[in-house]
C-alpha cells in the first residue's frame, strides 16, 4: 500500500518508515506540514500518518485540507498530547484514528492494517465479520444465522464496530462516530450501550465478540 508519513522528528520518522517498509508498504516521508498537505492531496495514497505539531502548517490544518478533497482517505494522527480535548479536536476535524507518543511498533502496524481494510467495507450495505451479518438497508442483524433484535442506537454502534473489525476503538471515537458528541464527553453512554450489545449478541457456546482493551477502548473480534 502507498502511505504518506508527515513527521518532522527524524528519529520517529525513521522508526515508522522502517516498520512500514518491513510490511511491504511503499512509504514517502515529508517533514513539513505545507508540503505534507500538498502531497496528500496530489498523490495517489491509501493512508496518511500525520503528526500534529509540524513546521509550516500544523497537522489539524493539514487534515482539514485533506478532508475537503479526499473525505474517505484514512488519516492516522500522531501526537505527544494525550488530553481528551486534543483528541476530540483531531477527530472532529476528520481524523480516522489517533496514536499518542510514545507508541509501540506493534500498535502502529495493527492500526495501519485495520484502516487499510476499512475502505473495503466503508460503503457496503451488508457487513460481515466472523459470524455476524448486518444489513444496512433492512436494518437487520444475525449472529450465526440467528436474528438479533437491536434498538436503533445499538444497531448504529454495532455497524461502527463492524466497519472497523479487529481495531481498538476508543470511547472518544465511538462517541464521535455514533453519537456525534451530542452527549457530554464524560458520559458513560458508550459503556452502557456496549453492555447492551454484549447481552444481545451473547451465545451459550462462544464468547461475546466485543472485547474490552484495558485503558484503550473496545474491539470487535474479527475471527
Amino acid at each position: 500500500m502507498r502511505i504518506l508519513l508527515v513527521e518532522d522528528e527524524r528519529g520517529i520518522a525513521d522508526f515508522v518508515e522502517r516498520a512500514l517498509r518491513s510490511q511491504g508498504h511503499a512509504v514517502e516521508v515529508v517533514a513539513d506540514g505545507t508540503e505534507g498537505g500538498h502531497r496528500a492531496i496530489t498523490s495517489d495514497l491509501d493512508l496518511v500518518i500525520l503528526d500534529v505539531m509540524l513546521p509550516g502548517r500544523n497537522g489539524i490544518e493539514v487534515l482539514e485540507e485533506i478532508r475537503k478533497v479526499k473525505p474517505a482517505l484514512p488519516v492516522v494522527m500522531l501526537t505527544a498530547r494525550a488530553e481528551v480535548a486534543d483528541k476530540v479536536a483531531g477527530l472532529d476535524a476528520g481524523a480516522t484514528d489517533y496514536i499518542t507518543k510514545p507508541f509501540s511498533v506493534e500498535e502502529l502496524l495493527a492500526r495501519v492494517r485495520a484502516h487499510l481494510r476499512t475502505p473495503l467495507q466503508a460503503e457496503a450495505t451488508r457487513l460481515c465479520v466472523a459470524d455476524l451479518e448486518l444489513d444496512m438497508l433492512r436494518r437487520t442483524v444475525t449472529r450465526d444465522g440467528s436474528p438479533v433484535h437491536l434498538s436503533a442506537k445499538e444497531f448504529d454502534l454495532l455497524a461502527y464496530f463492524m466497519r472497523h473489525p479487529g481495531q481498538v476503538l476508543s470511547r472518544e471515537q465511538l462517541l464521535n462516530g455514533v453519537w456525534d458528541y451530542r452527549h457530554d464527553p464524560g458520559t458513560n453512554i458508550v459503556e452502557v450501550y456496549v453492555g447492551y450489545l454484549r447481552r444481545k449478541l451473547a451465545l451459550a457456546d462462544r464468547p461475546v465478540p466485543i472485547q474490552t482493551v484495558r485503558s484503550a477502548g473496545y474491539r470487535l473480534v474479527d475471527d
